[in-house]
């Protein structure tokens, strides 16, 4: 299975112009380029999973939005080429919320 960086649209703005701000070992805060909007990215199992996922290419950079499987805590999370969010390391299929959101 094919993949793709994941991406993720500012919540008050919409723009896709997100970075991640933070260490994985700290927290998952991302803020917007484009308004200044501040959120946290959390995913939420599904109960699927897919085999055979292979990572984005390129690999997503220490910058690109990011967040961590609800079921191994890898932050390789990476989107489907329709969109569906997937972890490269155990397979499972996720849904993304948006918390911890300050508008810009």
């Amino acid at each position: 299975m094919r993949t793709r960086k994941l991406a993720i649209a500012c919540p008050g703005c919409g723009s896709g112009n997100v970075f991640y701000s933070c260490t994985p070992n700290c927290c998952y805060n991302h803020v917007c380029a484009e308004c200044g909007t501040t959120f946290e990215p959390m995913t939420m199992a599904t109960g699927r999973t897919l085999t055979g996922v292979a990572p984005p290419d390129p690999l997503p950079e220490a910058a690109d939005p990011t967040a961590a499987c609800v079921k191994c805590d890898s932050t390789a999370v990476y989107m489907t080429e329709d969109g569906t969010l997937v972890c490269g390391k155990c397979g499972a299929l996720l849904l993304l919320e948006l918390t911890e959101i300050c508008l810009g």
